[in-house]
């Protein structure tokens, strides 16, 4: 699904094609996209920490802080890049909002019920900020989802208000499923033919930031965009 979308984003930026991809319909298409990898995020925060508490007593704040930093730091890369690029800056993007939300989550992934009655309420604050238009006097507040007043164009926004939510949201659901060291017996195998998304779901990061090269260098090769474009 980011696949898809990125590449009419692309057409859309680099090739003029009339796409609208940033409204309407491929709008609500990529925020789907995000909830599923976001929620995805909360569900393999709980798995993780199912885990960690069989190996040991379960105090591995340390991993997730060092993960976290790790996964934020990457989103840095993305605001340089952006920004050195011309188009636009990534100020809070998806990775950014991962690695702050792996931090945050952790007092979080030993609930169960208490992280569905806070993801609601998150959510629901957040579009409510979303729908009427509240902005602030700086940039200070765009990591939860409150914009300045001065316009801002900004490739990827991920806030915490909904998007922490929606990870709290997998967590719960984790909990439900794999918590208390509950997990369900492993599948018996991967079936061959779905061994190649196997391997994007197991390397999701690595794929986050190779396929949009991917996707820009084969829209040029074939001739749909122009290198004078980008």
């Amino acid at each position: 699904m980011m696949a898809f979308y990125h590449t009419l984003y692309d057409l859309q930026s680099f090739g003029g094609y009339a796409i609208d991809a940033t409204s309407g319909f491929w709008a609500r298409f990529a925020d789907a996209t995000a909830f599923s990898f976001l929620f995805l995020v909360g569900v393999s925060l709980a798995i993780s920490h199912s885990r960690e508490e069989e190996r040991t007593d379960g105090s591995g704040f340390g991993k997730y802080f060092w993960r976290g930093l790790k996964v934020l730091g990457y989103g840095m890369i993305l605001t340089v890049v952006s920004w050195a690029l011309g188009i636009g800056v990534i100020f809070f993007g998806i990775l950014h909002l991962i690695g702050v939300s792996i931090i945050l989550a952790y007092p979080f992934l030993r609930l169960r019920f208490l992280n569905l009655a806070l993801a609601i309420p998150a959510i629901a604050l957040g579009i409510y900020i979303q729908l009427n238009d509240v902005y602030a006097s700086g940039p200070w507040l765009l990591p939860l989802g409150i914009l300045p007043n001065s316009p801002i164009f900004m490739p990827d926004y991920r806030p915490l208000l909904p998007w922490f939510g929606v990870i709290l949201l997998g967590v719960f659901v984790g909990n439900l499923v794999y918590g208390n060291r509950n997990r369900k017996p492993a599948l018996t195998g991967v079936p061959k033919p779905a061994a190649p998304l196997a391997f994007l779901g197991r390397n999701s990061l690595l794929f986050y930031f190779v396929h949009q090269p991917v996707i820009i260098a084969t829209l040029i090769l074939f001739g749909i965009i122009k290198l004078g474009s980008l």
